[in-house]
């Protein structure tokens, strides 16, 4: 059961990751709640499989001309600048602590996607 709920789970962050949502948005809490998955292991199995989707994807991307390359410098450089912090800080923040700032970080992000679909459809 687990080896199939794994499957179902990458096909499922794939599809996500694809389309440029973020598959691990769904992936860490697919991992974590349904596969008792430590956060911080999580996190990294998604960072991983998100480098590799990414690298897929991008091609794909800058082949249909939906790249705008000159903008993403700027974003790259404070991108990677705050990946380094990020990962810092994870290194000392404890895997539960980790998990309630993952959910809180998920229910503010429900929040603007709720608040920007009403506003979208008035």
């Amino acid at each position: 059961m687990e080896i199939f709920l794994t499957i179902l789970f990458g096909i499922i962050g794939g599809v996500f990751g694809g389309m440029g949502m973020g598959g691990g948005t769904l992936l860490i809490p697919l991992l974590t709640i349904f596969l008792a998955v430590n956060q911080k292991l999580a996190q990294g199995n998604n960072l991983i499989s998100f480098l590799i989707m990414a690298i897929i994807v991008l091609i794909i991307h800058i082949k249909n001309k939906m790249v705008d390359l000159k903008s993403i410098i700027l974003l790259d450089i404070f991108g990677i600048a705050f990946c380094i912090v990020g990962a810092l800080l994870i290194s000392v923040i404890d895997s539960e602590i980790l998990h309630y700032i993952f959910a809180g970080f998920l229910i503010i992000l429900s929040f603007f996607e709720f608040f920007k679909l009403i506003k979208k459809n008035e």
